[in-house]
Parts: structure tokens; C-alpha cells; sequence
């Protein structure tokens, strides 16, 4: 099989018209499984590319032809692009003469559409199965015959060619069409076009249209045509949208002022990456499919352990030794303390720098990058046996409780040619390390150069959880080596699962994923049932450092459609077409692992069916083209290559059998809504009040609210402090201690700065973990790992014995071994508020477990005081009665009045009737306010 290519051959003689359709290929069986496709020695038959099969690659190739226009335009929607090639040739010679339209696509896409005119006759594509295609073809076989193949070894990029025959003065318009998911790495999307017209042409235009619905957080398109095209490429950009357009005149095209030829020749880049709320993640709904896209981020890593294993035969030696060190050096320099491994190299022997895995400290890595260094290519390659010593290495350290449970194990191997010692049958090498591998190892495979089998390396990576990346032999090679491991090199999350509910969902696809690497995205997507339901919510499970998420976020069903109808540059269809690409890549990838070939056939028939209801031009269809000519239909027919490898979605075959349905159901502890109770005699019909479960609470410019549960008593009082300044509500000495940092007002009112809660501190110092609300974000610390979650959706997270609870916009809950609690409220105001800012409440119950030592304002009634009201007359104000009241040796007086509850209503509150303790509690707390001062947010308080 030779190299992937797309080919549609047209010849028009004089008044006769002739079509031939050319592959440079052969037809797959559809009864062949992943197996029995190799040769009597074994090898995998193959795509292998050489560096000598480069050709100068032109768009338009023709001798005197006049180019009019070209033009690309990609539409991105949601990180799916539709993109669009067009060309307007005349040819201008006095002879008849075959001109080519060739366009270099991404491997990963798939061509949907394809129309050409030629003198006005239209011909238009429908996407067949490729033998009804082929039959419908052959009905209009043509006298004439013409072929022809343009080959490509480009890294990303495969190549569709249309030659078509046309007599002197002819007008061709072409237009191709293609669609592809975009695919984040390191924490960006790359939209990539080839620009090669190959001649100057009076209307060269790129356009690129962005729209994000969430937002576009930036987006660049670094000038990667040459020096003289600087500045000539424009971005404009707003909160959801952008548009690139390059579009250099006639003169800006030439080489040199006074050249006929172009100097257009390159790649055209568009780089961007999308705001997130939260690390709920992303869900839209539009034209009756879903997609949600997660990437959380303010994770810590997991911690890793990995195995290199290195092919050092003969054929390594040289250049892609060379950058294989230099490479090496730079990765085992990325390692941390936390992360365990070791080397294997390997020729027709192998040899383990490390019997065990090692602590990735820093004698351990110099000691590594000394034996990489000095390692000398020879012999042959073992793959077999290196690749199963890899697997016992890491089973051993896991059986030896060497490796946190909750790390991350890989293999990376790193080879450049076929095995030669040991087996050597490919298909067998599979199965044997299929059968070692355990659930929580990863094999990724990286394959250098031309003459390495990629297909296998492919295979065994998707077989066993990875993926797999070809490796160029150039320069750059170390770089590419460097990147790659970048790419893995930050695991975030392992078992994750992103479910909907059954009965609003149909056809979802992989929802279950192994990984979760920091600066990636993980995509689901599927059908809507047709409900009745307003919103669409989904529910994802993962585990990441100490701590397993469970978190909830939801969209509207109609919203996106409503937004999507008034923009004039968005792909509106994305969704449907989303879905099914993700859908057909998926079924593709497990069709290659498919282990029959009855399973291999069904999984085919629905590849086909999806191919020809969503038009798209797969190894199994092709694409019809007939001109609209009802009297005189002439058909031509372009394929996809028979290419095992090509567009698998994710490198990860789908999770076999289905997951149920994990809702976040968060249930509130009973103290957190109130509850209607009568109202005490002295409420006066002026102010009604509902009373909540009694609890001790601090919110608003803060009013605290102590309640005394023996005298069923509340006690309230202000504090007056300064902005920046840590008041300490509860200090347990050795065990938790609960602070909150003090927010000002943007501006003075009646002469006052009136300050606020804007961060709360939770901090067990038995779990050394450490809850930080804000009102941006919550931080949960423990040790060094950090990990932060926005306001934007509930997540439920559990931390050692620490268990937070965010419902979305609303509230925090924090649990400590089920003996203590408390609430973080949020609330928010008017951005453009002269005087208010967002602050936070906290509420904690009477029934908190502390030690005796409690301290704090609120801590120290925990042991209730005894308290005494006497006294009681009328105020100044009439609906204030005042009094006196003795506690801890002290009198002082008090006023009756209310203080605002907010559990229930966060607007309006409710009222919650108290004695008021006037200056900041004086007399009612031990000793001044400020006296409960502390330095930072975790500091314990002092004794008093």
C-alpha cells in the first residue's frame, strides 16, 4: 500500500467528455481483522514513507493558466472547523491541457463536500459506500483514461488532488470542503492551513472565523509564511469572537519587487484557547446534540511512575541518537521528587539501568543522564523482550507498594525500525504484552523516522491506553521528543467518567477516560432525546491528588441555538456534525482492534451508514461526484485512503459496556435551611420573623450571631476592624482553626469604610489540609499539592477526611470527619455598585465537636457562659426594648433588635431577634476584638 493520498483524475477531449478515477492502492477487505494483516513473515503491510517521495507542492499546477482567485476559509465553532479551499483557473494557453487542484488537509479531517464548474457545467459530491460508488461510477465509465498521484510525507497533512483536461479558454472554479475537531495540547488549539498557490494570484485570501460561546481567551496567528509577510496577517478579537484574515496584494505575493513568482508558500497557523468558568467544564446543546468539553486546571499533578524504554540498535546511530539524548536529558530533568523510574535500553539484548524503580532525585537523574550518555547504538532490536521487562518493572513496584495508588504509571518507548532479534512477528508481540499490562499502566510509543512500522507502534499504544506520535529525523527531532513529553508529562485526574442522565441521552460516546493531562481536553458528546426538559446537566467523577471529585454543571437547551442564529460567520450544524465525527473516529479505532472478523464487519456497516448520513469521505466511502446535468450525468468518484491509523479521535479505544449514572445529589445537613418556627413574644407584628435551626453565624459588614443553646438566647454584635485585618472565629489548639480576612467597601459611606468577609479560611491542621474560600474561587490545600475550584459549578470533593461541598453560586459546605461543619456563603452585588463588593457569610451549628480548649469569637461559647437579662424597658426607639446583661463578671447594656439570616434568602434574609452587644462586643467576648487579630490565615490563636 502506498503512501495516503486523494485522487480525482478528470480528462475533457474537445466536444467528448471522459472521467477516470485513479487510487494508488488497493481495496481493503472488509472481512480482514486487525490480525491477519500482515505478510507470511509477519510484518504488518504498511504505509511507509521515504524522504525521497517529496515533490514541490502546488496548489494549482498548470502550464499558462491564469489563477483569478484562491481562497480558504475555515469557520470555527466551538473547536469544530469547517474549512473551505476555492480556486478560479483559466487556461490561458492556446492547447488543450490538464490542470490539477491540490490541497494538503489535516490527517485527522474528513473531506464532506466537493463541487467543480467547468464552462458551466456543475458537478456536485455525494459521499457512497465505496462499491455502490464504484458501480454508479463504472455505469458512466468514460472512452478516455488518465492517472495521476501526488505523494506527500508532510508531518500532519495528507493530499486530495482533482486533475481535470480542458480546452484552450476554459473557466474551472474548484471548491473543496472539510471538517475536523480541533484537538488542545499544552494548553492551545492550532488551526493549520497549507498556503501553497505555487503562482502570483490577483485575490489570495485567507479567512479565518472564531466563535467561542463561552469566550476566547486569546488567540494569535504567529507569522509562519516568512519574514516578508510580517504584519501583514490581522486578528481582531472581542469577547467571543475572532477573525484572522491574511491577504497580501500582488506585490506583497512576489518574491522580489521585480519576480514572477510567488513567495506564498507555507503554512498558515491560528493558535487560541477558550475561558473556562469552571472545572466542571464546558456543556453545550444545539441542533438536538450535546458536547461537553473538560479541562479543569489549578490541579496539582499526580505523581508518576515510567519506564523509558529506548531502541539503541544499530540504525539509532548517528543524528537520532544524538537528539534522543539531548531530548532524554531535558525529560528527566522535568522530574519531580514524587516521581519514581527508570531506563531500559535495547538492541538484540536488554539491559536495565535500574533494576527497580528509582526516586527521581537529583543523584538518582544524573546518574541516568551520565548512562544515557554513554550509551554506543549496535545490533538488532529486541521489542518484545524490552517492552515485557517494562511491564514487570512496574508490576513489581506496585505489588512491593513502591508507587502511590493514586500515581500514574507509563511506559515510553522510543524506536526506529521493525524488531529483528527475539519475536518478531508484530501481531504476536501485541498479544504478548496485552496480556501483561495491567488496567493502570499506559504505554506510549513514539516511532523516529521513516522506516519504523508507525501502524504497530499505533496499535499496541491504543491497545494498552496510550498514543502514539511519529517522530520526524531532522533537526528539530529533541524538540519534537521534548514535546511530546510535555504533553504527558502532567497527569491532572485518572478515571474519569462524564455521564447524563439515561432518559434525556442517546448515542453518547466515550465517556470514560483513563487520563486527564493538564493543558488537553476531554470531548463527549451524543443526542438529546426529545423532552421536555429546559436543561441538560452532566455528572463527572474523577480522582485526582488525595481527593476524588464528583462535580455537576448544566446547560440550556435552547440557549446556544438562540445566540448561534445571529451569528453570520458560525458553523451552526456544529453540533450534529461534532458528534458524528467523534463518533466515526471512535468506531474507527475500534474496528483496528477489533478481534473478529464478523465484529470488524459490523463495526464497518456502521462507519458507512454514519459516512453517508453526515457526508463524510472515509476509508469505507467515497465520494460521488455527477455533474447536474439531467440529460448527460457524468460521475467521478474521490476516495479516502485505506489507512488504519487515520483519525483516531483520541488514540484511546472506547470503554467497553456502559457506566451507570453517578448525579451529584447534594443533600444539606439539616442546620443549613431554616425552618418556620413561632416567633417569640417580644417580636412585634411590625417584623415578622421565620427562625432557622439555631446556629452561630457571621455574615453581612459582619454582624455575628451567637447562639446559646441553654438559655435559647441569641447575642449579637458587631465588629469594627480594618480591611486586610484576620480575625480568628475558631482556634482549637492543634486541630482546626477557622479565619476570616476583612474586605473594604470601595468607598466611604456616612463617613465609613464598612468592611466584609472576603475569604475564609478552614485549616485542620490534623489533616494538614487547608479550605480557602474566596469570592473568586476555593482553594484546597494539602501539603504542597493546591488544587482551586471556581463558583461556576457544584462539585462535591472529598480530601482525606475532609469532605467540601460546592453548590454552584450558592454556597461552600465543609465537613471534618463528620464532627464538624460549616458553611461559606456567597454573595454577590452589582459589578457597578458604587459603594458594595461581593463578601462571604459563614454559619457553623451548636453541635460542633471541639476540644475544650475552643477558643476564638465564636469558639469561646462552645462552653456556654451563663448569661442574665434583666432589666428590660422601654428604648428610644420603640420597637427597641433595652435591658441588662450580666455574663463573665461584666454588666453592660443591650438593646433589643434583629439581625439578618441569610441560609434561606440570600436576598432578603430573615430575621433573626437578639440582644445587641454594643462596642464590638466589649464585655460580652474575652478581652478587645483585637485581641483576635492573627498574622495569616492558617495561624492559630494565641492564649488570652
Amino acid at each position: 500500500m502506498k503512501p495516503p493520498v486523494l485522487l480525482l483524475c478528470v480528462l475533457l477531449f474537445c466536444q467528448s467528455w471522459a472521467f477516470e478515477f485513479v487510487i494508488d492502492g488497493e481495496w481493503e477487505s472488509e472481512t480482514s481483522g486487525p490480525l491477519d494483516q500482515y505478510d507470511q513473515s509477519g510484518r504488518y503491510r504498511r504505509n511507509i514513507l521515504t524522504s525521497d517521495e517529496e515533490e514541490d507542492f502546488e496548489a494549482i499546477q498548470g502550464n499558462d493558466i491564469t489563477v483569478k482567485s484562491y481562497k480558504v476559509e475555515s469557520r470555527i465553532t466551538s473547536r469544530f472547523a469547517h474549512t473551505t479551499v476555492k480556486s478560479s483557473v483559466v487556461n490561458s494557453g492556446p492547447n488543450a491541457q490538464s490542470i490539477s487542484f491540490n490541497v494538503q488537509i489535516p490527517k485527522r479531517a474528513f473531506i464532506n463536500n466537493f463541487t467543480m464548474n467547468v464552462n458551466g457545467i456543475t458537478f456536485v459530491g455525494s459521499v457512497k459506500e465505496k462499491t455502490a460508488a464504484r458501480k454508479l461510477y463504472a455505469q458512466a465509465r468514460a472512452r478516455g483514461k488518465a492517472a495521476g498521484i501526488v505523494r506527500t510525507n508532510s508531518q500532519e497533512m495528507e493530499t486530495f488532488k482533482t486533475e481535470v483536461h480542458v480546452l484552450p479558454g476554459s473557466k474551472v472554479e474548484f471548491e473543496l470542503h472539510y471538517q475536523e475537531m480541533l484537538q488542545r495540547k499544552l494548553g492551545i488549539y492550532q488551526h493549520t492551513l497549507h498556503i501553497q498557490p505555487g503562482r502570483l494570484v490577483p485575490l489570495l485570501q485567507v479567512d479565518v472565523y472564531i466563535f467561542e460561546p463561552k469566550g476566547i481567551k486569546f488567540v494569535t496567528a504567529p507569522n509562519t509564511l516568512g519574514e516578508q509577510f510580517s504584519y501583514l496577517t490581522k486578528v481582531t478579537h472581542t469577547k467571543d469572537k475572532a477573525h484572522v484574515v491574511f491577504k497580501p496584494t500582488l506585490m506583497q505575493q512576489r518574491k522580489c519587487e521585480n519576480c514572477t513568482e510567488s513567495a506564498v508558500d507555507g503554512i498558515f497557523t491560528v493558535k487560541y484557547d477558550v475561558e473556562r468558568e469552571s472545572n466542571a467544564g464546558e456543556l453545550q446543546v444545539s441542533d438536538g446534540h450535546f458536547v461537553h468539553f473538560f479541562a479543569p486546571s489549578d490541579l496539582s499533578p499526580l505523581s508518576k511512575n515510567i519506564v523509558f524504554v529506548i531502541d539503541v540498535s544499530g540504525s539509532m546511530w548517528g543524528l537520532k541518537m544524538k537528539q534522543t539524548v539531548e531530548a532524554m536529558k531535558a525529560i528527566l530533568d522535568d522530574l519531580s521528587m514524587d516521581d519514581y523510574f527508570s531506563i531500559i535500553d535495547f538492541n538484540h539484548n536488554v539491559r536495565c539501568w535500574r533494576d527497580d524503580l528509582v526516586q527521581a532525585s537529583s543523584i538518582q537523574v544524573d546518574e541516568a543522564k551520565k548512562y544515557i550518555k554513554s550509551i554506543k547504538p549496535n545490533g538488532g532490536t529486541n521489542i518484545n523482550e524490552a517492552l515485557l521487562r517494562a511491564v514487570q518493572m512496574l508490576v513489581r513496584a506496585s505489588n512491593q507498594g513502591v508507587i502511590d495508588p493514586r500515581s500514574v504509571s507509563m511506559i515510553i518507548l522510543v524506536s526506529d525500525g521493525d524488531p529483528t532479534v527475539g519475536e518478531i512477528k508484530l501481531s504476536t508481540i501485541q498479544k504478548n504484552v496485552k496480556r501483561v499490562m495491567r488496567e493502570e499502566f499506559s504505554l506510549f510509543s513514539l516511532g523516529i523516522g521513516f522506516d519504523v512500522d508507525f501502524d504497530f507502534l499505533e496499535r499496541i499504544a491504543m491497545d494498552n491506553r496510550g498514543m502514539a506520535q511519529r517522530i520526524y529525523a531532522n533537526h528539530d527531532a529533541s524538540e519534537q521528543l521534548k514535546t511530546f513529553y510535555s504533553q504527558v508529562s502532567a497527569p491532572l485526574l485518572r478515571t474519569i467518567t462524564i455521564n447524563f442522565p439515561e432518559s434525556a441521552v442517546s448515542d453518547v460516546t466515550q465517556n470514560h477516560f483513563d487520563k486527564f493531562f493538564s493543558g488537553s481536553e476531554l470531548t463527549v458528546a451524543g443526542k438529546l432525546h426529545p423532552t421536555d426538559l429546559t436543561t441538560l446537566q452532566s455528572f463527572t467523577t474523577a480522582s485526582a491528588t488525595n481527593m476524588d471529585l464528583n462535580i455537576q454543571t448544566e446547560a440550556d437547551v435552547q440557549e446556544l441555538d438562540s445566540v448561534l442564529s445571529t451569528q453570520q460567520h458560525s458553523f451552526t450544524g456544529f453540533a450534529r456534525q461534532m458528534w458524528a465525527y467523534m463518533t466515526v473516529n471512535q468506531l474507527l479505532a475500534e474496528r483496528s482492534l477489533a478481534p473478529t472478523a464478523n465484529k470488524k464487519r459490523k463495526i464497518t456497516q456502521q462507519i458507512i451508514a454514519l459516512a453517508e448520513e453526515h457526508q463524510f469521505v472515509t476509508p469505507f466511502t467515497a465520494m460521488l461526484v455527477e455533474s447536474q446535468d439531467q440529460e448527460n450525468t457524468e460521475r467521478l468518484i474521490a476516495d479516502s485512503p485505506i489507512d488504519p491509523k487515520h483519525g483516531c479521535c483520541s488514540a484511546t479505544t472506547p470503554s467497553s459496556g456502559s457506566v451507570s449514572v453517578q448525579q451529584v445529589v447534594y443533600q444539606n445537613p439539616p442546620w443549613v435551611l431554616p425552618t418556620p418556627a413561632p416567633t417569640l413574644g417580644e417580636a412585634t407584628g411590625a417584623h415578622q420573623s421565620i427562625f432557622p435551626v439555631r446556629i452561630n453565624l457571621v455574615d453581612n459588614d459582619p454582624h455575628f450571631i451567637i447562639h446559646l443553646p441553654k438559655t435559647n438566647m441569641d447575642i449579637c454584635f458587631n465588629i469594627d476592624s480594618k480591611p486586610g485585618h484576620i480575625l480568628n472565629l475558631i482556634s482549637d489548639p492543634g486541630m482546626i482553626t477557622i479565619n476570616g480576612q476583612l474586605v473594604g467597601s470601595k468607598k466611604m459611606k456616612n463617613n465609613k469604610i464598612y468592611t466584609y468577609f472576603g475569604t475564609i479560611s478552614i485549616y485542620s491542621k490534623t489533616d494538614d489540609v487547608q479550605v480557602i474560600v474566596g469570592t473568586n474561587r476555593i482553594d484546597l490545600m494539602e501539603g504542597k499539592n493546591n488544587h482551586s475550584f471556581s463558583w461556576g459549578a457544584t462539585a462535591e470533593l472529598m480530601l482525606n477526611r475532609i469532605k467540601v461541598a460546592i453548590v454552584k453560586e450558592q454556597h461552600v459546605n465543609v465537613t471534618i470527619d463528620g464532627g464538624i461543619s460549616a458553611m461559606v456563603l456567597l454573595h454577590r452585588v452589582w459589578k457597578k455598585h458604587p459603594v458594595q463588593v461581593d463578601f462571604l457569610g459563614i454559619y457553623m451549628p451548636n453541635n460542633n465537636k471541639y476540644s475544650p480548649k475552643v477558643h476564638g469569637l465564636i469558639g469561646q461559647f462552645a462552653n456556654e457562659p451563663k448569661v442574665k437579662v434583666y432589666a428590660v424597658h422601654e428604648g428610644t426607639d420603640p420597637t427597641k426594648k433595652e435591658a441588662i446583661m450580666e455574663v463573665k463578671g461584666n454588666k453592660m447594656a443591650v438593646t433589643r433588635g434583629w439581625q439578618k439570616d441569610y441560609r434561606g434568602d440570600k436576598k432578603r434574609g430573615s430575621d433573626v431577634y437578639c440582644w445587641f452587644v454594643h462596642n464590638s462586643g466589649k464585655g460580652f467576648i474575652d478581652g478587645s476584638y483585637s485581641s483576635y487579630i492573627l498574622p495569616q490565615l492558617d495561624s492559630f490563636l494565641p492564649s488570652l
